[in-house]
Protein backbone atom coordinates (compact mmCIF):
# COMPACT_ATOMS: atom_id res chain seq x y z
CA UNK A 1 0.00 0.00 0.00
CA UNK A 2 2.77 2.39 1.17
CA UNK A 3 4.40 1.43 -2.53
CA UNK A 4 0.87 2.51 -4.22
CA UNK A 5 0.51 5.95 -2.59
CA UNK A 6 4.41 6.96 -3.11
CA UNK A 7 3.72 5.93 -6.67
CA UNK A 8 0.14 7.54 -6.89
CA UNK A 9 2.02 10.70 -5.36
CA UNK A 10 4.64 10.82 -7.71
CA UNK A 11 2.32 10.58 -10.87
CA UNK A 12 0.39 13.38 -9.48
CA UNK A 13 3.34 15.57 -8.74
CA UNK A 14 4.63 14.87 -12.42
CA UNK A 15 0.99 15.81 -13.62
CA UNK A 16 0.57 18.90 -11.37
CA UNK A 17 3.87 19.70 -13.28
CA UNK A 18 2.84 19.10 -17.05
CA UNK A 19 -0.85 21.14 -15.56
CA UNK A 20 1.49 24.11 -14.33
CA UNK A 21 3.82 24.15 -17.76
CA UNK A 22 1.15 24.29 -20.13
CA UNK A 23 -0.57 27.07 -18.14
CA UNK A 24 2.58 29.15 -18.83
CA UNK A 25 2.85 30.94 -22.29
CA UNK A 26 6.65 31.38 -23.93
CA UNK A 27 7.88 34.56 -24.46
CA UNK A 28 10.97 35.45 -26.04
CA UNK A 29 12.75 38.62 -24.62
CA UNK A 30 16.34 40.26 -25.64
CA UNK A 31 18.18 39.86 -22.39
CA UNK A 32 19.20 43.25 -21.51
CA UNK A 33 15.72 44.43 -22.04
CA UNK A 34 14.88 41.48 -19.29
CA UNK A 35 17.76 42.08 -16.89
CA UNK A 36 16.10 46.01 -16.74
CA UNK A 37 12.94 44.97 -16.31
CA UNK A 38 14.21 42.44 -13.14
CA UNK A 39 16.62 45.62 -11.64
CA UNK A 40 12.48 47.36 -12.23
CA UNK A 41 10.33 45.09 -10.88
CA UNK A 42 12.88 44.25 -7.70
CA UNK A 43 10.66 41.07 -6.72
CA UNK A 44 7.30 43.53 -6.51
CA UNK A 45 4.30 42.36 -8.26
CA UNK A 46 4.39 43.62 -11.59
CA UNK A 47 0.43 43.90 -12.09
CA UNK A 48 -0.07 46.00 -8.76
CA UNK A 49 2.97 48.24 -8.67
CA UNK A 50 2.20 51.91 -8.87
CA UNK A 51 5.46 53.65 -8.27
CA UNK A 52 7.30 53.81 -11.48
CA UNK A 53 10.44 55.94 -10.74
CA UNK A 54 13.63 54.01 -11.80
CA UNK A 55 16.78 54.28 -13.25
CA UNK A 56 15.65 50.98 -15.14
CA UNK A 57 12.66 51.63 -16.55
CA UNK A 58 13.24 52.61 -20.27
CA UNK A 59 10.75 52.17 -23.43
CA UNK A 60 11.19 48.95 -24.09
CA UNK A 61 10.57 47.82 -20.07
CA UNK A 62 7.73 50.13 -20.01
CA UNK A 63 6.22 48.08 -22.96
CA UNK A 64 5.97 45.03 -20.48
CA UNK A 65 4.73 46.61 -17.97
CA UNK A 66 2.32 48.54 -19.67
CA UNK A 67 0.93 45.18 -21.91
CA UNK A 68 1.08 42.70 -18.03
CA UNK A 69 -1.02 45.34 -16.44
CA UNK A 70 -3.43 45.86 -19.66
CA UNK A 71 -4.00 41.97 -20.10
CA UNK A 72 -4.64 41.32 -16.46
CA UNK A 73 -7.52 44.43 -16.07
CA UNK A 74 -8.83 42.92 -19.10
CA UNK A 75 -9.07 39.49 -17.53
CA UNK A 76 -6.77 37.89 -19.25
CA UNK A 77 -5.02 34.96 -16.38
CA UNK A 78 -2.32 33.17 -18.51
CA UNK A 79 1.24 33.28 -16.61
CA UNK A 80 4.61 34.44 -18.80
CA UNK A 81 7.80 32.09 -19.07
CA UNK A 82 10.53 34.56 -20.11
CA UNK A 83 13.16 33.31 -22.49
CA UNK A 84 15.73 35.96 -22.83
CA UNK A 85 18.29 35.64 -25.45
CA UNK A 86 19.49 37.47 -29.02
CA UNK A 87 15.91 38.70 -30.25
CA UNK A 88 15.70 38.83 -34.13
CA UNK A 89 13.27 39.18 -36.93
CA UNK A 90 12.50 35.34 -36.32
CA UNK A 91 9.96 36.39 -34.09
CA UNK A 92 8.06 37.83 -36.24
CA UNK A 93 7.60 34.15 -38.33
CA UNK A 94 6.52 32.40 -35.13
CA UNK A 95 3.97 35.17 -34.13
CA UNK A 96 3.01 34.75 -38.04
CA UNK A 97 2.64 31.05 -37.57
CA UNK A 98 1.15 30.65 -33.98
CA UNK A 99 4.55 29.77 -32.37
CA UNK A 100 4.72 32.68 -30.35
CA UNK A 101 1.39 34.43 -29.02
CA UNK A 102 2.67 37.93 -28.47
CA UNK A 103 5.75 40.72 -28.85
CA UNK A 104 6.57 42.32 -25.19
CA UNK A 105 7.96 45.21 -27.26
CA UNK A 106 5.59 46.88 -29.27
CA UNK A 107 5.45 47.09 -33.05
CA UNK A 108 5.16 50.52 -35.61
CA UNK A 109 1.54 50.36 -37.36
CA UNK A 110 3.44 50.77 -40.63
CA UNK A 111 5.35 47.62 -39.79
CA UNK A 112 2.32 45.67 -38.03
CA UNK A 113 0.15 46.63 -40.86
CA UNK A 114 2.54 44.48 -43.48
CA UNK A 115 1.66 41.06 -41.69
CA UNK A 116 -1.82 42.45 -40.67
CA UNK A 117 -3.72 39.10 -41.59
CA UNK A 118 -1.40 37.19 -39.43
CA UNK A 119 -1.68 39.14 -35.97
CA UNK A 120 -4.46 41.29 -34.29
CA UNK A 121 -3.25 44.92 -33.94
CA UNK A 122 -3.87 46.60 -30.58
CA UNK A 123 -4.54 50.05 -29.83
CA UNK A 124 -2.20 52.24 -30.10
CA UNK A 125 0.13 52.63 -26.88
CA UNK A 126 2.08 55.49 -28.36
CA UNK A 127 0.30 57.87 -30.84
CA UNK A 128 1.82 59.30 -33.65
CA UNK A 129 3.08 62.47 -33.10
CA UNK A 130 4.49 61.61 -30.10
CA UNK A 131 8.11 59.31 -30.09
CA UNK A 132 10.96 61.40 -30.02
CA UNK A 133 14.25 59.30 -30.84
CA UNK A 134 17.73 60.72 -29.50
CA UNK A 135 20.75 60.46 -31.80
CA UNK A 136 23.48 58.56 -30.23
CA UNK A 137 26.82 58.36 -31.20
CA UNK A 138 30.29 57.47 -29.21
CA UNK A 139 30.76 59.70 -26.79
CA UNK A 140 34.50 60.09 -28.37
CA UNK A 141 32.68 60.92 -31.99
CA UNK A 142 32.92 64.97 -31.57
CA UNK A 143 31.48 65.95 -34.87
CA UNK A 144 27.97 64.00 -33.99
CA UNK A 145 28.16 66.54 -30.59
CA UNK A 146 28.65 69.38 -32.64
CA UNK A 147 25.34 69.03 -34.74
CA UNK A 148 22.72 71.58 -33.79
CA UNK A 149 20.85 72.11 -37.48
CA UNK A 150 19.96 69.06 -39.99
CA UNK A 151 21.89 70.44 -42.82
CA UNK A 152 25.06 69.46 -40.54
CA UNK A 153 24.13 65.72 -41.18
CA UNK A 154 25.71 65.96 -44.63
CA UNK A 155 28.99 65.09 -42.83
CA UNK A 156 27.25 62.29 -40.60
CA UNK A 157 26.50 58.22 -41.41
CA UNK A 158 23.60 56.48 -39.25
CA UNK A 159 22.47 53.11 -39.19
CA UNK A 160 18.78 51.44 -39.35
CA UNK A 161 17.04 48.62 -40.85
CA UNK A 162 14.07 48.92 -43.26
CA UNK A 163 12.68 45.92 -41.30
CA UNK A 164 11.49 49.12 -39.12
CA UNK A 165 10.13 50.75 -41.92
CA UNK A 166 9.35 54.14 -39.40
CA UNK A 167 13.26 54.41 -38.93
CA UNK A 168 14.25 53.60 -41.85
CA UNK A 169 12.07 55.92 -43.82
CA UNK A 170 12.50 59.19 -41.61
CA UNK A 171 16.29 58.82 -42.01
CA UNK A 172 16.25 58.20 -45.50
CA UNK A 173 14.78 61.72 -45.75
CA UNK A 174 17.58 63.28 -43.92
CA UNK A 175 20.48 64.77 -45.54
CA UNK A 176 22.67 62.36 -44.62
CA UNK A 177 26.29 61.47 -46.11
CA UNK A 178 25.24 57.65 -46.00
CA UNK A 179 22.47 55.17 -43.98
CA UNK A 180 24.05 51.67 -43.73
CA UNK A 181 21.93 48.73 -43.51
CA UNK A 182 21.89 46.75 -40.20
CA UNK A 183 19.41 44.22 -39.17
CA UNK A 184 19.98 43.43 -36.04
CA UNK A 185 20.12 45.69 -33.06
CA UNK A 186 23.03 45.29 -31.20
CA UNK A 187 25.17 45.00 -34.05
CA UNK A 188 24.13 48.46 -34.83
CA UNK A 189 25.18 49.33 -31.45
CA UNK A 190 28.18 48.07 -31.88
CA UNK A 191 29.12 49.69 -34.89
CA UNK A 192 28.09 53.06 -33.55
CA UNK A 193 30.30 51.98 -30.41
CA UNK A 194 33.32 51.85 -32.83
CA UNK A 195 32.35 54.65 -35.17
CA UNK A 196 32.46 52.53 -38.12
CA UNK A 197 28.83 54.57 -38.39
CA UNK A 198 28.43 58.07 -36.81
CA UNK A 199 25.29 57.39 -35.18
CA UNK A 200 21.51 55.73 -34.45
CA UNK A 201 18.28 56.41 -33.35
CA UNK A 202 17.59 55.19 -30.04
CA UNK A 203 14.31 55.92 -27.50
CA UNK A 204 14.52 58.81 -25.13
CA UNK A 205 15.24 57.45 -21.44
CA UNK A 206 15.78 59.15 -17.91
CA UNK A 207 19.35 59.03 -17.85
CA UNK A 208 20.39 62.52 -17.14
CA UNK A 209 24.04 61.76 -18.30
CA UNK A 210 23.17 60.53 -21.45
CA UNK A 211 25.16 57.63 -21.20
CA UNK A 212 24.14 54.00 -22.31
CA UNK A 213 25.93 51.05 -21.62
CA UNK A 214 25.79 47.16 -22.46
CA UNK A 215 28.52 45.63 -21.84
CA UNK A 216 31.86 46.44 -24.09
CA UNK A 217 29.25 49.30 -25.94
CA UNK A 218 29.32 52.94 -24.67
CA UNK A 219 26.99 55.25 -26.53
CA UNK A 220 25.92 58.91 -25.43
CA UNK A 221 22.88 60.63 -26.06
CA UNK A 222 23.54 64.33 -28.28
CA UNK A 223 21.96 66.62 -25.51
CA UNK A 224 18.64 68.24 -26.45
CA UNK A 225 18.44 67.05 -30.12
CA UNK A 226 15.84 64.84 -31.49
CA UNK A 227 14.32 63.11 -34.19
CA UNK A 228 10.19 63.10 -34.68
CA UNK A 229 9.64 59.32 -35.62
CA UNK A 230 5.42 60.37 -36.58
CA UNK A 231 3.90 56.33 -36.68
CA UNK A 232 1.97 54.96 -33.68
CA UNK A 233 3.42 51.77 -31.77
CA UNK A 234 0.95 48.97 -31.02
CA UNK A 235 1.18 45.54 -29.35
CA UNK A 236 0.62 42.55 -32.17
CA UNK A 237 -0.65 39.48 -30.86
CA UNK A 238 -1.18 36.21 -33.44
CA UNK A 239 -4.05 35.25 -34.85
CA UNK A 240 -2.73 31.64 -35.44
CA UNK A 241 -2.20 30.99 -31.00
CA UNK A 242 -4.17 29.14 -29.30
CA UNK A 243 -4.86 32.12 -26.91
CA UNK A 244 -4.68 34.90 -29.55
CA UNK A 245 -8.13 35.76 -29.67
CA UNK A 246 -8.70 35.83 -26.00
CA UNK A 247 -5.52 38.01 -25.55
CA UNK A 248 -6.26 40.56 -27.81
CA UNK A 249 -9.55 40.85 -26.20
CA UNK A 250 -8.16 41.35 -22.62
CA UNK A 251 -5.19 43.30 -23.95
CA UNK A 252 -7.61 46.33 -25.60
CA UNK A 253 -10.42 46.14 -23.05
CA UNK A 254 -7.12 46.65 -20.43
CA UNK A 255 -5.83 49.46 -22.64
CA UNK A 256 -8.63 51.36 -22.76
CA UNK A 257 -8.76 51.34 -18.62
CA UNK A 258 -4.99 52.40 -18.24
CA UNK A 259 -5.42 55.23 -20.55
CA UNK A 260 -8.24 56.73 -18.99
CA UNK A 261 -6.67 56.57 -16.02
CA UNK A 262 -3.60 58.34 -17.50
CA UNK A 263 -1.35 55.46 -16.53
CA UNK A 264 0.19 54.29 -19.67
CA UNK A 265 0.89 58.17 -20.05
CA UNK A 266 2.57 58.62 -16.72
CA UNK A 267 4.82 55.01 -17.17
CA UNK A 268 6.09 56.33 -20.81
CA UNK A 269 6.56 59.83 -19.03
CA UNK A 270 8.33 58.10 -15.37
CA UNK A 271 10.70 56.04 -18.44
CA UNK A 272 12.09 59.58 -19.78
CA UNK A 273 10.30 58.44 -23.09
CA UNK A 274 7.53 60.80 -23.48
CA UNK A 275 9.02 64.65 -23.13
CA UNK A 276 7.90 67.77 -23.17
CA UNK A 277 8.61 68.56 -27.44
CA UNK A 278 9.32 72.36 -26.88
CA UNK A 279 12.56 71.60 -25.01
CA UNK A 280 14.15 69.57 -28.30
CA UNK A 281 15.53 70.88 -31.05
CA UNK A 282 14.08 68.32 -33.63
CA UNK A 283 15.76 67.80 -36.94
CA UNK A 284 12.87 66.85 -39.26
CA UNK A 285 9.86 68.94 -37.86
CA UNK A 286 8.35 70.04 -40.68
CA UNK A 287 8.92 73.82 -42.26
CA UNK A 288 5.48 76.13 -42.07
CA UNK A 289 6.05 77.86 -45.21
CA UNK A 290 3.65 81.17 -45.41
Amino acid sequence: MSHFRNSLAIALFFWLSAVTATEQIDIYIRDDVYEDYLKFVDGRDVLSITEFNSPYLRRDVADMVVLQQALALGGFQKKFNYIPGKVNFRNTKMLENGELLLSFDSYWLTDAKAIADKIYISDPVIKKGQYLAGMFASPNNKKVFAVTSVDQLAELTAVSTPKWQTDWQTLSTLPLKKLVREDEWLSQARMVHMQWVDFMLMPLFNAPSGHYQLEKIHLKMVPKLAVLLNDSRHFVISRNHPQGKAAFSALNAGLKQLRSTGKIELIYTRAGFLVNHAQYNILNTPKIVN
